[in-house]
């Protein structure tokens, strides 16, 4: 069929201006750059505070078992129980009645032997005049030198049996040995206690400071010492390293101790050594047996290179690996070497520079040698000044 010429022409037109049209578009830069868009960290070298997470249990400070000294049956108690005691305090009294008579019975023997020592003192000095005139024999006057001399050690015999019957009068009355808590008693009034007993009446527990001892493995202890040698990490005095705690609900323990003894050998069962830190605890808030976990400060690592955990991958022979945006926005990719994590960071030790740019977002769309187009490059800032690190094991 055909069309009127003014209307072949009409459609002409349209269709020409449509070509026009879409040759346009597709010369618009922005419809022809097809290049996957990612976002980046740019790296920088920071300090790192060096710390190690490790298990720990709460011991006492000081802890008496207070145990009785003479036997006898108890009067009565004199202090209830888990309440706070000061040294020196009296908690318990034993019935004094038989340690009485006994302190009596003694004094009244040392007093007998002084009237003893008394009368052979008047025999010596009498007779000694009379044993140089002849009066009286050489013999029967050595008899009676010796007879007060026998006398005199009955005295010093019968003055150490009062001081024992005075010492074990005292011993009835039972006091705190040191200052602090009690626990529970374990006899009541009444009860018959013995001075070779195994048990022991009350424990007083010093609550205020508390030690807390953990254990570091030898591996670590070994990789820290070559750290510090090689001058990787700088020392910040080990003997005097503060301390932080997390408790077992995974709070932050307000104050912080610092690390007073480290053992000297190595435990054979467990290949692992001793570390023992003291904190203060003024709210009793830290009880005995308690599990936590010691944050220690071993070292500073300066110029650490901290990469977002979402920008490493790991292949399956265990590499470490990374996608970099390189020069003239081509993505490079790098095996690393990865250290400890530091909370959504890895520590890298080596593979990774300062001003490298680590993609972190759009991983999926890209693979090496591609040109990327940059959303987002944002700056991977140092954290605080103590940046902490957990007790994992390095990878490798």
């Amino acid at each position: 069929m055909a069309f009127p010429k003014p209307i072949a022409a009409s459609a002409l037109v349209v269709t020409l201006c449509c070509v026009l049209v879409n040759a346009c578009a597709h010369h618009d830069p922005s419809t022809l750059r097809r290049d996957p868009a990612v976002t980046v960290v740019t790296l920088r070298a920071q300090p790192v505070s060096l710390t190690t997470e490790l298990p720990g249990r709460i011991s006492s400070y000081r802890v008496a078992e207070v145990r009785p000294q003479v036997s006898g049956v108890i009067l009565r108690r004199l202090f209830r129980e888990g309440e706070r005691v000061d040294a020196g305090q009296q908690l318990y009294q034993i019935d004094p009645a038989p340690y009485e008579a006994a302190l009596a019975q003694a004094r009244a023997t040392l007093a007998g032997a002084r009237a003893a020592v008394t009368t052979a003192k008047l025999n010596v000095e009498r007779d000694k005049p009379l044993v140089e005139a002849r009066a009286v024999s050489r013999q029967d006057y050595d008899n009676e030198v010796a007879t007060l001399e026998e006398d005199q050690a009955n005295v010093a015999g019968a003055q150490a049996t009062v001081r024992t019957a005075m010492i074990n009068l005292a011993y009835t009355r039972v006091y705190a040995p040191i200052s602090g808590r009690t626990g529970r008693s374990s006899v009541t009034v009444g009860a018959l206690v013995t001075a070779d007993q195994s048990s022991s009446l009350v424990t007083v527990t010093r609550l205020d400071p508390v030690y807390v001892d953990v254990t570091e493995s030898t591996t670590t202890l070994l990789r820290l010492k070559k750290e510090l040698a090689s001058g990787e990490i700088h020392s910040i005095g080990r003997n005097e390293a503060p301390v932080r705690l997390i408790l077992d609900d995974g709070s932050r323990y307000g104050l912080q101790g610092k690390l007073e003894f480290s053992e000297v050998t190595v435990d054979q069962s467990t290949g692992s050594v001793t570390l023992r830190a003291i904190f203060r605890n003024p709210d009793e808030l830290l009880l005995p047996g308690m599990f936590v976990r010691a944050v220690i400060e071993e070292g500073v690592q300066e110029g650490a290179i901290l990469a977002p955990q979402q920008g490493v991958t790991h292949s399956p022979d265990g590499s470490a690996t990374t996608l970099l945006v390189g020069s003239g926005d081509k993505v490079e990719a790098r095996i690393v070497q990865l250290g400890r994590a530091v909370g959504n960071q890895w520590l890298v030790t080596r593979g990774l520079a300062p001003g490298d740019r680590l993609i972190v977002g759009g991983l999926q769309k890209v693979r090496p040698g591609m040109q990327v187009l940059v959303l987002n490059q944002s700056a991977r800032r140092a954290p605080a000044s103590s940046t902490r690190l957990s007790s994992a094991l390095a990878l490798r």
